[in-house]
Parts: structure tokens; sequence; C-alpha cells
């Protein structure tokens, strides 16, 4: 799914083990110099058409990737482990997705399919971008692992794109314009993956959650932070996680949606 502009993130995998050797880069004497292959992964053919059906696609290594990182977090995908998912070669996988950069891509694209997205937006505005806004956190509560990918690369693949131009078409009656638009989109996908990486924090926190609270509560009573201090006599009510996301989102859309 398209993301929104961030630096990478530290936890974000470098590119993991290459072929040792480059057997189209051959640079003997005599030999003819190979075109330099496209550096997006969307610009190479998943297949020339020649030779045997191949034994896998880049469909099933993004499936596998995203089993692994889904049960042990992103930093456990690998090519080899990606492989032995698959029951193939670990050499073989780069005949199919060179590099693990362009594997980040396929599994950014493949959650990306998962959104139910209706031929045409309804025309209302706000009710289709807080349907897309459940999906999204839907997806990224599936695969904890990937509102942090998405901050750190760009989704550009067919399904993000499927996604951008829905995004695009839902938000045409704003009258704002194609670049407005696409800025409202990285507000509202960043606010998303935030918020997601915020329940996950607090799921897996929960003695840290406790002791920032009580940290936060002696700031207050000392009286050097005044506002906090208010802020923590007349908090409101606790809010559910839905209720809490309902209301932000509400809040970002008049934002994102301002003329």
């Amino acid at each position: 799914m398209p993301s929104s502009p961030s630096s990478p993130s530290s936890n974000t995998p470098s590119s993991a083990e290459e072929p040792d050797s480059d057997p189209g880069n051959d640079s003997r004497p005599g030999r003819p110099t190979p075109p330099e292959a496209p550096e997006l992964i969307w610009l190479r053919p998943e297949r020339t058409g020649r030779g045997p059906r191949p034994a896998h696609s880049r469909g099933s290594i993004a499936a596998a990737a995203i089993g692994i990182a889904d049960a042990e977090g992103l930093d456990a995908v690998s090519m080899r482990r990606v492989a032995g998912v698959l029951g193939a070669g670990t050499m073989s996988l780069y005949n199919y997705v060179p590099k693990k950069e362009h594997l980040l891509d396929l599994m950014l694209d493949a959650t990306a399919a998962e959104y139910r997205l209706p031929p045409e937006p309804t025309g209302d505005v706000r009710a289709d971008l807080t349907g897309l806004a459940h999906q999204q956190l839907a997806i990224f509560r599936r695969h904890p692992w990937l509102p942090g990918l998405v901050l750190a690369r760009p989704g550009i693949g067919p399904n993000a794109l499927r996604y951008t131009d829905h995004f695009l078409a839902a938000t045409a009656p704003t009258g704002l314009s194609g670049g407005e638009r696409m800025e409202a989109m990285a507000m509202f996908n960043g606010f998303i993956c935030q918020f997601a990486q915020y329940e996950q924090t607090a799921a897996a926190g929960a003695k840290w959650q406790a002791e920032m609270i009580g940290y936060l509560g002696q700031a207050a009573m000392s009286g050097d932070y005044p506002h906090l201090a208010q802020a923590f006599v007349s908090p409101g009510p606790p809010a559910s996680p839905e209720t809490a996301f309902d209301r932000t989102l509400d809040r970002v859309l008049r934002a994102v949606l301002a003329p």
C-alpha cells in the first residue's frame, strides 16, 4: 500500500544475502555488455515466456515471506527462510526476486491486495475514507510488521496503485487538486500507521505503559507543567481503541479535506 513520506526506519532490514556471484555480470574481454536490468521489480517481467513453466511465482514467494513475518516479525524474513517454506533452493529464488528490497516490495503489494474496494466511491467522501481507514487498520492488525514497512518504503505496485486511484477518486468531490489529494493520502496513511504502531507498543509493553503513566502523573503534580496537570485532572472518560481511533480519524479527515 502507498506509504507516507518518511525517512527509512532503522528497523527495516537491509539488503540481505545476495548471490555470491552474478552469472549475468560476465566482464571477460570480448563478451558483450548485457543491458542493465531495471531497478524496480515492477519494471521486470515476471517471466519471459520461454522455457519450462516456473516452479514458483512472485505471489507464492510473497505469501511465504508474509507468513514468516506474521509469525516471527520482519527481521526473520530472508531468502533462505522463504526458500525453506517453498521447498526450493535459496539461489533459485533469485531468478524470481533478485534482491531483498524486491521481496519487501512484493510483500507490501500483496497486503495491499487485501483491500475490498468498491467499483466506484459512493460520493460521500467522509464515509468512503472512514471505511477505507478501518480496512487499513484491520490489515495492519493482521500484519503487525506492516506499518513500519509502509512508512519506510513507497508502495507502488499494482495493488498499491489501485488503492491510490481509489483514494483519489473518493476525494475528487472535495475540489482539491491532484497534488493536494496526494498530500491528504500521505497524512491519512501516516495517521493510521502511527495509530497501529501505538497499539502494538501499548499491547507489548504493559509494564512500560504503567511506568510511563506513573511518571507523567508525578510530573503533573510537580507544578512545573500546569497544562499537563490540568489534562490529568479532567482527562475525560476512558476510550476504547475503536472509539479513540474514530475520534482521532474524524479530526484527521477534517484537516486533510480542508480546502
